[in-house]
């Protein structure tokens, strides 16, 4: 992924009660999403990036210029070569699932398609629906549709703001292969707002952090999971994401063998992925014990040498641990007591006791 800023906006909005006031670079390939608590600003960001809010400030996506108060540039909504996807399908009723993403396509140009309908329907899975009514479809069959009609009109970006929040578990499950699905085959960055830290851990590459309508940090996912100045990784529930590559399979035992730059981590997998195949594995920090030797005649599968980074008070009695492996970050929530019966200090070697992970999909 390019490391260049794709999307760089600087974008200011008042209102009585509150003020986004962000600025943002963000990479031309794959998801970064925007998180935070409620309130914090995310829906108002993605609205002014799409001109939907009247924002001050400056949008550039790539090459073209949506806004630039300082010149007097703006360019309406329905000229930025945008898609978006609402909570809601917002699906006309009176026509079929063939027609909307067809009115979805009308208003870019031939010479502009990059995206055809044929390929948005193949991403989407939507095939067999194209002579359905949207009344017949279900919550997931309906968000589909939505983003095919959305990825119809060939955006340079796709704006989508918390497109599963209306959906049951089940439908969730349903929708989210395919968002994955979007972000390996196309090369269109998307902008993603979730209040989720599973779907952002599963989906995103790259995370803005706002809180209060400023931008808290920004940047790789992985990188800002092990930051210990930043909420995410604070409490109970703080984790970190592991890229990983399918090695071997123990049909007998249903045991996988995943390999990382750091090295190999073991894990059931009832159905296993196929060699070679990419997966993220999200490791809770309260699953994770530190020692000073490698256990011996233990049922923890993975145990790996790790380096301390840095450690952190995580509320009465608990500090929170960074960790390094590789180009890997760990997160382990520990006793202080512990920490101090193991003097933890910046730079220690120490043996990472995984006791339980998540395969992300």
């Amino acid at each position: 992924m390019s490391t260049s800023p794709f999307i760089a906006a600087r974008l200011q909005l008042q209102r009585t009660d509150f003020e986004l006031n962000v600025d943002l670079e963000l990479p031309g390939q794959g998801v970064t999403a925007l998180f935070g608590p409620s309130g914090c600003g995310k829906t108002s960001c993605l609205r002014s990036l799409a001109g939907l809010e009247r924002a001050l400030g400056r949008v550039a996506v790539n090459e073209a210029l949506w806004q630039d108060d300082a010149s007097g540039h703006w360019l309406p909504t329905y000229q930025r070569a945008l898609g978006y996807v609402f909570q809601e399908a917002s699906l006309f009723a009176h026509l079929s699932v063939q027609k909307n993403i067809d009115y979805g396509m009308k208003r870019t140009p031939v010479e502009r398609r990059q995206v055809s309908k044929e390929r948005a329907v193949e991403l989407l899975g939507i095939g067999h629906l194209m002579d359905r009514m949207p009344a017949t479809l279900s919550g997931g069959e309906r968000q589909r549709v939505a983003i095919a009609r959305a990825l119809a009109t060939s955006p340079q970006v796709l704006l989508m703001d918390e497109p599963l929040a209306a959906l049951d578990a089940q439908r969730k499950a349903e929708v989210l292969p395919y968002l994955e699905q979007l972000q390996r085959h196309l090369q269109i960055p998307i902008v993603y707002v979730s209040h989720s830290m599973d779907e952002v851990a599963r989906l995103a590459q790259h995370l803005v952090l706002l809180e209060s309508g400023r931008v808290v940090a920004q940047g790789p996912l992985t990188a800002l999971l092990s930051r210990l100045d930043l909420p995410l990784t604070q409490g109970d529930l703080a984790s970190s994401v592991i890229h990983a590559t399918v090695q071997t399979h123990d049909m007998v035992d249903y045991l996988s063998t995943l390999s990382f730059d750091g090295g190999q981590l073991q894990l059931v997998m009832a159905r296993p992925r196929p060699i070679g195949s990419q997966v993220q594995l999200r490791v809770q920090a309260r699953d994770v014990s530190l020692s000073l030797t490698r256990a011996e005649g233990s049922s923890i599968l993975n145990i790996l040498p790790c380096q301390v980074l840095d450690l952190r008070e995580d509320g009465p009695g608990q500090v929170m641990v960074s960790l390094q492996k590789g180009s890997a970050r760990l997160l382990a929530r520990i006793t202080r007591h512990s920490c101090k019966a193991l003097q933890l200090q910046a730079g220690k070697q120490v043996f990472a006791q995984i006791k339980g992970m998540a395969l992300l999909d």
